[in-house]
């Protein structure tokens, strides 16, 4: 059973040239080389959003659902981080 697929994709000029780029500097051995790798760090990225949205934002969402009473506004927020880093500066 294969396990590649043979695609031809189109690239603007300048995602083009740094295909070739990387390919001329040693550092990939092709430019299929390139986009594999590129897909990897996208997979990775998309990886590493669907855990911070799973472990921190659900648990956040959670605990306010739980517990409305708790929530700041946007202003409170602001001049709560503004007062720490002003103590922090010795401002306050």
């Amino acid at each position: 059973m294969r396990t590649t697929q043979s695609l031809s994709i189109t690239l603007p000029l300048d995602m083009a040239e740094m295909v070739k780029a990387k390919v001329a500097s040693g550092e990939y051995a092709s430019e299929s080389e390139v986009i594999r790798d590129g897909l990897r760090t996208l997979a990775a990225q998309d990886a590493a959003v669907d855990r911070w949205l799973r472990d921190e934002v659900v648990e956040a969402y959670d605990a306010h659902k739980s517990d409305p009473t708790r929530t700041v506004t946007l202003e409170e927020g602001l001049a709560n981080v503004r007062s720490r880093v002003a103590k922090r500066e010795g401002r306050g």
